[in-house]
């Protein structure tokens, strides 16, 4: 395997981070256009917006093309909490240790910042991913059935303590 390099933002980013969003969970849990768009045109928004002091996006990169991703949003983390979003793998990396550097930065930089709470929301079934958010010591915080990805599932949010 070469090299993957921790990076931020990089051309093609938005469309690479959808595409792997989109090509995992159609498959995995029958996602479709709803999903898809919605990963791309919250991402396309939040990285428009992005202030470095308060938010973060990293990429997983190999030979020139973006694998993974994972983001903090701290527009609201003084009241709610920083929120980690878009945190994704290619199939050809998951099970290398890049989830966890991936999820390193993003719990680093809330540190950084002194962030009091991190939360993400995810949804029962997502077993490698929920064990990596234990293993930061992300806790269930409360689950809901909901429709926010497109299908119904039991969504779930963890949070993780800082302060």
């Amino acid at each position: 395997m070469s090299a993957i390099a921790i990076a931020g933002y990089v051309p093609g980013a938005i469309g690479r981070v959808a595409e792997l969003h989109a090509d995992y969970y159609s498959k995995a849990w029958n996602f479709g256009l709803y999903f898809e768009a919605k990963v791309a045109s919250e991402l396309s928004q939040f990285l428009q917006r992005m202030d470095p002091a308060s938010d973060g996006f990293w990429t997983a990169v190999r030979a020139g093309r973006v694998e993974g991703s994972i983001a903090i949003d701290g527009a609201k983390a003084q009241t709610e909490g920083a929120h980690l979003r878009w945190f994704i793998l290619s199939d050809a990396l998951r099970g290398s240790g890049i989830g966890n550097r991936l999820m390193q930065e993003a719990v680093d930089f809330c540190r950084q910042r002194a962030y009091a709470r991190v939360f993400l929301w995810t949804f029962q079934g997502l077993e490698p991913a929920r064990h990596l958010y234990e293993k930061f010591g992300f806790r269930l915080a409360g689950q809901i059935e909901g429709e926010q990805w497109g299908n119904r599932v039991l969504e779930q949010r963890y949070q993780l303590e800082l302060a």
